[in-house]
């Protein structure tokens, strides 16, 4: 049985504390409060033994090591129960050949969708939406992102957005659009409009070092 701290009906926001929540998973008992200290990505999926998901779990599994390297743990979580999950994972790893080391939270009583917001207050399941939340070693939450169930995500682009809120978390630099590890980074705007017919002041790079 899954128990969370329910924010209300408004939705989580970024810069916001991560609603704390114990639940049973695939890998035992497991509480938010286990991640404190490491970057997390919690994702929701919609159902198991569903085509997308598959291709996203086994995705994941296949960037484990990844995401260890940028110290990102790694937790999913549907409305399916643990038996479900159990099966599921079994399912994947014969058909595929592909082993889910991570955890997965079942959550039947929808209560930790609801409390991040996964789920529609409303909603009787978790088939419209697979969110994904990614939560800093202080439990707070640093990026959100959401899509239909129709839509699978990209597993790269959370990649790469874990790696750029860890090279931006100090506040000295900005990642630009479609930055990787390595590559230039942006200065911060200055409080004051440059002098000296600096024509470039409002977008800077520096090095990456």
């Amino acid at each position: 049985m899954s128990e969370a701290i329910d924010t209300g009906e408004r939705p989580l926001r970024i810069g916001e504390t991560a609603p704390p929540f114990s639940a049973r998973s695939t890998k035992g008992p497991v509480k938010l409060a286990d991640y404190r200290g490491r970057w997390l990505v919690f994702f929701s999926h919609p159902a198991d033994f569903t085509p997308v998901c598959t291709t996203e779990f086994i995705a994941f599994a296949k960037h484990q090591a990844d995401f260890d390297a940028l110290d990102c743990a790694l937790l999913g979580l549907s409305v399916d129960s643990l038996y479900s999950h159990l099966a599921w994972v079994r399912a994947i790893e014969a058909q595929f050949g592909v082993a889910i080391e991570f955890p997965i939270v079942e959550d039947p009583s929808m209560a930790v969708g609801r409390a991040y917001g996964m789920i529609d207050a409303a909603a009787q399941d978790s088939s419209a939406v697979r969110a994904t939340y990614i939560i800093d070693p202080d439990g707070i939450v640093r990026a959100i992102n959401v899509y239909p169930h129709t839509v699978g995500r990209s597993v790269d682009e959370i990649l790469r957005t874990v790696a750029a809120l860890q090279r931006t978390a100090d506040g000295n630099v900005l990642t630009p659009e479609g930055w990787h590890p390595g590559q230039p980074l942006l200065a911060p705007p200055p409080e004051r409009v440059m002098e000296g017919g600096d024509l470039g002041w409002f977008c800077r790079t520096v090095d990456a070092s």
